[in-house]
């Protein structure tokens, strides 16, 4: 209580009558004497579980009036990337709401899929993009908005191309593979078409982080997939050149919202620019 009093500038007195009155009001105790100290109670943990979220938000409050331009507060856009969505993607996803007319201020958070859904949830988030639609087992009222799909097209540097045997698919028997985590929705479908094909690659990494997959690529290390309506950025980015493409593995790309009617500026910009340009050769309703 007196270090507590020192770092608030209040006397102990004051901070024991306000926690007094808070216990009061809640109807239940939040500290429990031990020996010469206070020690939190069941439900003071709850308690200060809340806390720290009040005061994150205070912070967040603080912040975002700080960066309040003269023109107009700026619209926060909340969006949540999956781990498993490549980073070009991503860009090319989120890049639409920063060209509307009011100013936007995006804050992009990236983790597991569930994580992000549970964010969602409780409003930390606007919307999640995620290369998966919700599933079954999740606990939270959201809706699916298909953005696109894409086959994928195998990639690989010119050195280690000039080492591989055959035509594809037949070269990537016993080749150096490096493949995405095993969160990602298209490593199962590799590993099928890999199997229906009767291929064997060599796989000698394995990468939740598809930018580090393709730069371990670029340098050689092994055979990596990307999405074939990015093919041409994949090349250019990385210097390395296609082996082949296939349909028969598709990546899939939602946004995902409490909205099932979306009205958010930023995520109506996301989805019409996603449907018109990114995926509009695709089946993106």
């Amino acid at each position: 209580m007196a270090r507590a009093s020192e770092q608030l500038h209040l006397t102990p007195q004051t901070i024991s009558g306000q926690i007094g009155l808070l216990e009061d009001d809640l109807g239940v105790p939040l500290f429990a004497k031990s020996g010469r100290n206070l020690e939190l109670t069941d439900a003071g943990r709850v308690a200060f579980g809340y806390a720290e979220d009040i005061f994150k938000l205070g912070s967040e409050l603080e912040e975002s009036l700080r960066t309040y331009p003269a023109g107009g507060r700026p619209v926060d856009f909340r969006v949540g990337v999956a781990d498993a969505i490549p980073k070009t993607v991503a860009y090319r996803l989120i890049e639409p709401a920063t060209r509307l007319p009011e100013p936007v201020r995006i804050v992009c958070r990236e983790s597991k899929l569930d994580s992000l859904l549970s964010e969602l949830a409780v409003h930390r988030l606007d919307l999640v993009i995620a290369d998966a639609p919700i599933p079954p087992s999740a606990s939270v009222r959201a809706y699916n908005h298909r953005l696109g799909e894409s086959g994928v097209s195998f990639f690989a540097s010119a050195r280690l191309i000039k080492s591989l045997r055959g035509k594809f698919p037949a070269c990537l028997d016993g080749a150096p593979m490096l493949v995405p985590g095993v969160d990602s929705a298209v490593r199962s479908q590799l590993e099928r078409w890999c199997e229906a094909n009767k291929l064997r690659p060599r796989v000698v990494g394995e990468f939740d982080d598809t930018a580090l997959m393709k730069a371990f690529g670029q340098r050689g290390a092994g055979v990596f997939i990307g999405p074939t309506v990015l093919e041409s950025e994949i090349k250019f980015q990385y210097r390395v050149k296609t082996l082949g493409r296939t349909d028969e593995i598709v990546e899939e790309f939602f946004a995902i919202s409490v909205e099932r009617r979306i009205t958010h500026p930023c995520v109506v910009a996301i989805t019409g620019a996603a449907r018109s340009r990114l995926f509009a050769n695709g089946d993106s309703a």
